[in-house]
């Protein structure tokens, strides 16, 4: 289950909601954070399911995922479909609890990523900025589970710098199995060649950094050990130019989003 659900990165949904919900002053964390949690958490893995059955043919062919439990051939996909749709129930009656808000809007991002940035990644390099909607709203769904306004500028910052991130993240993860992508015929959108860090990497984090440095300066990120986590957001960017660095960069950058979580959770 863990494969089909790609549960690291359904957790890492589930810390983005939370890490909205957090940056609503007005609540803190409760059961309905344990709630919100979980929820988002489980509708991640819906999402990876269904996306597997969606995609179980080109995953057949790429060594990084041909020995998820669809092309592998150890779940029938009438068992997938029976799998995801309850757990797409079980997160959707919790998120149902917390509100009509964060239910709909987890609804909207599964509908987006299924129905969108799905086909569209076969077709075209540039899928990801369609796709990175889907990573970037989570926070929102934590915030609207707080009670707060969906226009307020600091979940809109939050979002920003989730959409941001996203970009280098899949970017670095296409580097890494780029003869696999190119073999299931995905286009990408990198040199025919990897070789050396890519300039447009670099200026990519400069711009996520220099985003979530506004979380301190609008006074969202506060509290004694500001300078610290200040520094802690600057590493990837820090460590990217230098290839050998390359695989701690990738860990800084996958776990930027607990990361900014923390350093919400640690504010006053």
């Amino acid at each position: 289950m863990c494969r089909l659900f790609r549960l690291p990165l359904a957790l890492m949904n589930g810390t983005a909601a939370l890490g909205g919900y957090l940056l609503c002053r007005e609540v803190r964390p409760g059961v309905s954070g344990l709630m919100l949690f979980i929820g988002v958490t489980l509708m991640a893995c819906a999402a990876s399911a269904f996306n597997q059955l969606l995609e179980r043919d080109v995953d057949a062919l790429m060594r990084r995922t041909m020995t998820r439990p669809l092309p592998a051939g150890e779940l029938a996909p009438h068992w997938g479909v029976t799998i995801a749709v309850l757990v797409l129930l079980s997160g959707a009656v919790i998120l149902a609890a917390l509100g009509a808000a964060p239910l709909l809007l987890a609804l909207a991002t599964l509908a987006w990523y299924l129905a969108v940035y799905t086909p569209l990644k076969r077709r075209t390099p540039f899928a990801l900025l369609a796709g990175a909607f889907c990573g970037a709203l989570p926070p929102l769904i934590g915030w609207s589970a707080a009670g707060g306004a969906l226009g307020d500028f600091r979940i809109v910052l939050l979002c920003g710098i989730l959409y941001l991130w996203q970009v280098p993240h899949f970017w670095m993860l296409q580097k890494r199995h780029a003869d696999d992508y190119r073999l299931a015929g995905f286009p990408l959108f990198a040199p025919q060649s990897f070789r050396g860090p890519g300039p447009f990497l670099v200026l990519w984090l400069a711009a996520v950094v220099a985003a979530t440095l506004m979380l301190p300066a609008f006074g969202l990120i506060a509290g004694s050990n500001v300078s610290l986590w200040c520094l802690a957001f600057c590493v990837p960017l820090l460590l990217t130019p230098f290839q050998r660095f390359e695989a701690a960069a990738y860990v800084g950058i996958n776990v930027f989003p607990a990361l900014v979580t923390l350093a919400l959770y640690s504010t006053p």
